[in-house]
């Protein structure tokens, strides 16, 4: 008998991990090691040093920090190296100090359209005397440092972030903390000198000319909100600054220093704004009568903010069921007027650099004071007429605030309706509002002027028939070549056109304009179609006091 053997199935033992061998830790190099390289790298710092001292009128100022940035690592770097190193050891070769600071060579070498003005101050030097002339009084508490050197570092300072480091070397000041007196010295006197620039009372009549000229009657600003960032917890991670500005792009108010956690809808209620509003923007006597009705003086706010009787917000999505098309145009000019604070906004921060930098949080009770500074020389350089246009985006800068989700003001929805059914009316009165730029609308009364400054006394049409921006015109209103058409039926027309406007019930009315160009005639459309070619391209409406006819001023 053949008998079967079990075969067994053994498991094969895992084979054990060799361990790694270990390597000994590298020898740390020695002095004789480390010079070499120590003096390679103490060249290279030397000759920026040196590059910086001598090109230093030259650089940008963007360029220049980046320079002084990197110095400064590579000399802290260098610094720890040499510790480890036997005294004298190693020499650096320093180049000897400029002969001056570089303020004062700037001072000595710039002309007075110099474009190194703007790029280091963002201002001219005209607007840098004036200003500096305002706040002399208030930089005398520290006669040791020049007030122009004091204001130029708090400037620079300003709208680069430049660190007190570099502000004490390129002004010529003895440190750190003298570079940090200076720059707060001059907030304090900004402050102090220039708060009439926010003197909301005494600028109300000239704020609401600015509004109707946007077509927007008895307008008294734009309330918008804005965050800052702030390091750590203590405030949210920001505080938020509440503003209101004109139709020029002026801060008139500025709340700010609010916790990062507050919404809009509890700061339009706890603000200084919301307590004075009644005396700012007057009583019943300071109303305007429209077709719709009395229409008091108000404010503009976004859809963060409440709806009260004093300020407006968008209609909500499915808030006005009776008139969609009304809420919409409202809607539409609303949102062309927000567009003013969030492009003042965006352009404070653009200006001065200062203000987007992330604030330590043991800095963050100096960030109102400066937020403050910054829309004082804002407004200050808007006034002097040498605001700095940028062409910000200003959408990639806008900030969303929550919706309010309250409960709407009675008087405030009533308010809101007069002004829409206005605006409603008109709508045909104005081009389309370009919420990028603002183009702002034409009138018909300087349609009027333009076309009648173009008819001579006896009748005949001189430029209009051979300017070439009446091409189109000529091609189609001349019957026989070479011989320029009567212009009796363009007098008509013009006749009809004004004759309509002056009997409106309202300047900017449009509905008069509409029945116009409803119809059929020849004329009509030829005017309709210069209207929409030509509205948008041109400046709005500047009337004098007499308007150029009685009916629109």
């Amino acid at each position: 008998m053949v008998g079967g053997s079990k075969r067994r199935s053994s498991t094969a033992a895992p084979p054990t991990p060799s361990r790694p061998a270990t390597k000994n830790p590298p020898s740390p190099l020695t002095a004789e090691e480390l010079t070499p390289f120590l003096d390679i790298l103490s060249s290279a710092l030397s000759g920026s040093l040196r590059f910086r001292s001598s090109a230093d009128l030259a650089l940008l100022p963007s360029q220049y920090l980046d320079l002084d940035s990197s110095i400064a690592a590579a000399a802290e770097s260098l610094s720890g190296l040499l510790s480890v190193l036997p005294p004298h050891s190693l020499s650096i070769d320093l180049p000897p100090p400029p002969s001056a600071p570089w303020f004062s060579r700037f001072l000595a070498s710039a002309a007075v359209d110099d474009v190194r003005w703007a790029e280091s101050f963002r201002m001219s030097k005209r607007s840098f005397g004036a200003l500096l002339q305002s706040l002399y009084p208030a930089l005398q508490s520290d006669l040791s440092v020049p007030a122009d050197v004091k204001l130029g570092a708090a400037l620079f300072r300003l709208a680069h972030a430049a660190p007190y480091r570099a502000v004490a070397h390129r002004f010529g000041l003895p440190s750190q903390e003298a570079a940090c007196r200076s720059f707060y010295e001059v907030c304090k006197a900004a402050v102090d000198r220039l708060g009439h620039l926010f003197d909301f009372s005494s600028d109300l009549e000239r704020v609401v000319r600015g509004f109707d000229r946007l077509l927007l009657p008895n307008c008294c600003g734009v309330l918008g909100f804005t965050r800052f960032t702030v390091e750590g917890t203590a405030r949210g991670g920001s505080i938020v600054a509440q503003g209101l500005v004109d139709s020029e792009g002026r801060f008139l108010d500025i709340s700010v220093g609010w916790h990062g956690s507050t919404t809009p809808a509890e700061i339009v209620t706890k603000s200084k704004l919301s307590k004075t509003q009644a005396l700012l923007l007057g009583t019943a006597s300071s109303t305007r009568e429209l077709n719709g009705g009395s229409l008091p003086k108000y404010l503009l706010g976004g859809s963060c903010c409440p709806l009260l009787h004093w300020l407006l917000t968008p209609y909500r999505d499915g808030e006005s069921s009776s008139n969609s098309s009304k809420a919409a145009t409202f809607n539409h000019f609303h949102a062309c007027a927000m567009e003013l604070v969030n492009r003042a906004f965006a352009r404070l921060r653009m200006q001065w650099r200062l203000l987007p930098a992330s604030w330590k949080e043991e800095c963050v009770q100096a960030l109102p004071y400066v937020v403050v500074t910054s829309c004082l020389l804002h407004n200050f350089l808007i006034k002097s007429g040498d605001f700095m246009a940028d062409g910000t985006d200003t959408s990639a800068m806008q900030q969303e605030f929550p919706n309010f989700d309250g409960k709407d003001d009675e008087n405030g929805q009533r308010i809101r309706e007069i002004l829409a059914t206005h605006l409603a009316r008109n709508v045909l009165a104005f081009a389309k509002c370009n919420a990028a730029n603002l183009w702002l609308p034409m009138s018909i009364v300087n349609v009027c002027f333009v076309l009648f400054s173009r008819i001579v006394e006896d009748g005949r049409v001189t430029e209009m028939t051979s300017n070439g921006e009446w091409g189109q015109w000529k091609k189609k209103s001349t019957p026989k070549e070479g011989k320029p058409s009567s212009p009796t039926g363009m007098k008509r027309c013009m006749g009809r056109l004004k004759d309509a406007w002056l009997h409106a019930p309202e300047p900017y009315n449009g509905e008069c304009l509409a029945r116009m160009v409803e119809e059929k005639s020849h004329w009509s459309k030829e005017l309709h179609g210069w209207l929409e070619g030509n509205m948008v391209s041109m400046d709005p409406p500047i009337l004098s006091d007499a308007g150029v006819f009685p009916r629109c001023q």
